[in-house]
């Protein structure tokens, strides 16, 4: 389990203008440095390429990059707007965290910086003797990044914000978070029993502030506990909603922990995150589904292919984990219930009166059914009478309801 620093360390690294920040700041040290080092470099090398070798190249990256950017940008701004309307709003998120436009839209930003300074330190008289070799191959090689940089925006605006990569990028993280949750369900705790009240007397620990859990540092946890010698009773866990003041976590015996330092292990937002959240990122696919059966998509076929991945995702997912690395620390369990709902309740509810629809997730539900795992086959079962129900008050032909009575064998 990552710590609550190191989580806010990745996040960070994830945002656009850091990645941005790091490369300009290549840039001016490569600008800097050619001048520091022109004293290595033989006169002979420096009489063959001087200032008006490299000069016409750094006006030509100056005036062009920075263009380059506010079309690039602009073309990500639109991509993300028409994911968010046409697949759902969440996929927004995914796209922020997009690895390639960020590097792409960073690489521009920086050779636009670097031929700036560059001109910069020119106009100065800062390039003296051979350090104008030096800076004409700092240019050959911004150049060939860049080059490389725009073949590589050229393949990856032909799937930027269409359908299907935003659905394969919705799967790729709900597979990680997937497996990350069946390995720790009860987040390497001992794990609670269904609607286990903390003990008697437990000191309640309020919420600073009202949102999501996006993430609870159960290292930092059990190491408050662990030197107090007390326990801690998780009730809200990643995904939860509450409000300020009401409890996180208790502790027992009361009084042996300061409650402003266990609260502090908890990550609060307005929304919430892939991280810890295996449920939202099972709620995001299903999302995508229920919003292309609307009337006003009426896309049946990219209901059936989430269906699919969702089908793969709990059927392939690892069996859960049964680590207890925190014993000081109790926490609910992650319920086979509640993934099998947040993955299929949606479009069986707006999916029913589509016999494809319909049929593809009988199909998807049998097999979690036949599969190795007793509590996601027994949540599969439930759920499968209940879209039976949904398709029984759907459908219009008695044929269809008894097809898929037949194909659901109950």
């Amino acid at each position: 389990m990552r710590s609550l620093r190191l989580w806010q360390v990745l996040r960070l690294s994830r945002r656009l203008w850091v990645r941005t920040s790091l490369i300009a700041v290549l840039g001016i040290v490569a600008a800097g440095a050619a001048a520091l080092l022109g004293p290595v470099i033989p006169q002979e090398l420096a009489d063959r390429l001087g200032k008006d070798a490299v000069m016409p190249v750094l006006d030509v990256l100056a005036s062009s990059m920075l263009a380059v950017t506010t079309f690039s940008l602009s073309i990500m701004v639109t991509t993300h707007h028409q994911a968010s309307s046409q697949v759902t709003p969440r996929s927004h998120r995914l796209l922020l965290e997009d690895t390639t436009t960020q590097t792409v839209l960073a690489t521009f930003i920086g050779a636009f910086i670097f031929a700036l300074v560059s001109i910069i330190l020119f106009r100065a008289g800062a390039y003296t003797g051979a350090s104008a070799f030096v800076l004409f191959a700092f240019t050959v090689l911004v150049v060939v990044l860049v080059v490389v940089a725009i073949l590589r925006w050229i393949d990856h605006l032909s799937r930027l914000g269409s359908m299907d990569e935003t659905i394969a990028q919705a799967a790729t993280r709900a597979r990680e978070t997937l497996a990350v949750a069946r390995a720790a369900p009860s987040l390497l705790a001992t794990p609670l029993p269904d609607g286990a009240p903390p003990p008697d007397g437990a000191e309640p620990v309020p919420a600073p502030q009202g949102g999501y859990v996006q993430l609870v540092d159960m290292a930092a946890l059990s190491e408050q506990a662990e030197k107090a010698g007390a326990q801690i009773w998780i009730t809200a866990v990643p995904g939860c909603f509450l409000v300020a003041g009401r409890a996180l976590a208790h502790i027992h015996p009361p009084g042996a922990l300061d409650t402003a330092r266990v609260s502090a292990a908890f990550e609060i937002k307005p929304i919430r995150s892939f991280e810890q959240d295996v449920r939202f990122a099972l709620i995001v696919l299903s999302e995508i589904a229920s919003r292309a059966l609307s009337p006003g998509l009426n896309d049946p076929g990219t209901a059936i292919d989430v269906l699919g991945r969702l089908e793969r995702l709990l059927a392939e997912c690892p069996p859960p984990g049964d680590e207890i690395r925190y014993p000081k620390l109790h926490a609910p369990a992650l319920r086979d219930e509640d993934l099998v709902e947040d993955a299929f309740a949606a479009i069986a509810r707006d999916g029913a009166p589509m016999r494809e629809v319909a049929r593809r997730l009988i199909h998807a539900l049998n097999t979690l059914r036949q599969g190795d795992d007793p509590g996601l086959a027994r949540a599969a079962e439930a759920m499968t009478r209940r879209a039976l129900a949904h398709a029984e008050a759907a459908l219009v032909i008695e044929e269809d309801k008894a097809a898929l009575r037949r194909l659901a064998e109950i």
